[in-house]
């Protein structure tokens, strides 16, 4: 059964800058319990939950790109100092109220970016019409 997709307000940069948030948001906020930094601190998360989806189209580029780079660096250093990977988080999880190991931060992290990479390929392939290798 072949369908299409219709119109849909999800943007590479949205993509860009939600992957940005939730490397910090599982690394930084989650797994070491640190303060949300800018620009997540002051965003408005509250009038917006998807606000870093829907606030990216106004973004530079260039920055949004920087931003998921140092987000990743930040990652990268976090696992760098922890060590084992079942070293448990700080935050809780909202479902079962327990910490999460930093193995699971990790293989979730695989997960968002895969999927994330799916969305990408799909908003491209509606621009530019190419499909496969």
């Amino acid at each position: 059964m072949a369908c299409t997709l219709g119109p849909s307000p999800l943007t590479l940069a949205g993509l860009i800058k939600h992957m940005a948030y939730v490397e910090d948001w599982w690394f930084q906020q989650q797994m070491l319990g640190q303060l949300a930094s800018e620009p997540w601190a002051g965003a408005p998360f509250e009038a917006d939950p998807d606000w870093e989806l829907n606030s990216a189209v106004d973004d530079d580029p260039a920055e949004l790109l920087e931003l998921y780079v140092a987000a990743c660096q930040h990652s990268r250093a976090v696992v760098a100092e922890i060590d084992p990977l079942d070293t448990l988080s700080t935050g809780l999880s909202d479902r079962t109220g327990k910490p999460f190991s930093l193995r699971w931060i990790m293989v979730h992290m695989i997960e968002e970016t895969a999927r994330h990479n799916g969305h990408a390929d799909v908003i491209r392939e509606s621009i530019d019409g190419a499909t496969g290798p």
